[in-house]
């Protein structure tokens, strides 16, 4: 199968480029930036958040190949950018349009990425089901682009017969998770943090519990969809992608400290705007429809998330800087995605 990519420079779209590659597909992506990690897969310098963009010329001469399925992972995830920035939100709108036109004109199928920022911080539900969503609940403009994308997607099925699968991704975590200049995200902030021995700052206190996944995990649950969507086995369906267990913030800087050998130091603050602090994902869908199980709970994933941070930043010192605190971004929690 061919599927293309979009975000494919980004750590979820990097990990399901190799995952497919392993499993005999052909992998194309699309990015606004250069793919840090890797060149081993095709990709196109595009930034498609421009008004109609047409989906042609790129790098070195590189243009769109044929392709039987989509995968739209690309979007600006910082949810207090978007806060503080709201125009980002619009063009995540955007993009979401301008893939669904791509899709719609080739007849492919689409795989979106949505997230679990569409519930709400809502505190009603000790699991959250796909149909429980209440799209009045949008605590940010970053929540409001994902239920914007959510609705385009659904419009396009029943005005233009566009099959889809949506997943809504819950605090994506693990290798290739560490470009902190770009994207300030929880746990490889508290792994880099700890390593130089400053202090941490937890927002949402001692309660704030959310689903942390493993990002093999993640991928092998698109993998799963891409397969049952081009063989129409499962289609038009939105499906929660995660763990299926909360974990304090709290409980996760404790455990990247005890795998560095360090003791924390922790100041715990209120909730920055527009967070979710409550989430754990129903995955009663994700298991029937799709065989998902997950197979790594957060203990071992933060394992594995500093074994592989130790090792890349060996090979690259140069990274071991201050990051400066982010207020717009994500450090009381992890890419929402």
């Amino acid at each position: 199968m061919r599927v293309l990519v979009t975000g494919s420079s980004g750590q979820i779209g990097t990990n399901l480029a190799f995952r497919l590659q392993q499993d005999g597909h052909e992998v194309f992506g699309v990015d606004k930036r250069q793919n840090t990690w890797t060149d081993e897969f095709r990709y196109l310098l595009q930034d498609l958040a421009g008004h109609y963009a047409p989906f042609r010329g790129g790098i070195n001469g590189v243009e769109y190949p044929e392709v039987d399925l989509v995968v739209h992972l690309a979007a600006h995830a910082k949810v207090h950018q978007l806060v503080k920035q709201p125009h980002r939100a619009l063009e995540n709108a955007v993009m979401t349009f301008n893939v669904l036109e791509y899709a719609r004109l080739r007849k492919i199928p689409i795989v979106f990425s949505s997230s679990r920022e569409v519930y709400g911080d809502v505190h009603r539900f000790d699991v959250y089901e796909e149909q429980v969503a209440d799209f009045a609940y949008a605590e940010s403009t970053y929540s409001a682009s994902k239920i914007a994308g959510e609705a385009f997607i659904y419009s396009y099925a029943r005005c233009y017969g566009l099959p889809y699968l949506v997943f809504r991704f819950s605090n994506v975590y693990g290798r290739y998770d560490n470009d902190l200049a770009r994207m300030v995200r929880v746990i490889p902030l508290f792994i880099h943090s700890m390593m130089r021995g400053e202090p941490i700052t937890i927002y949402g206190g001692n309660d704030k519990t959310l689903d942390f996944t493993y990002v093999d995990d993640c991928v092998d649950g698109i993998v799963r969809g891409i397969e049952a969507l081009a063989e129409r086995r499962v289609v038009n369906q939105t499906i929660n992608l995660a763990y299926g267990k909360g974990n304090t913030l709290v409980h996760c800087a404790e455990r990247i400290a005890a795998e560095l050998g360090v003791e924390p130091q922790m100041t715990l603050a209120p909730s920055l705007l527009g967070e979710v602090t409550h989430y754990v994902a129903d995955l009663s869908k994700a298991r029937s429809l799709l065989g998902y199980d997950p197979k790594v709970p957060l203990d071992e994933g933060i394992a594995r998330s500093v074994a592989w941070f130790r090792e890349h930043r060996a090979a690259h010192p140069e990274e071991n800087v201050l990051v400066a605190a982010d207020h717009e971004g994500t450090l009381g929690d992890a890419d929402p995605l």
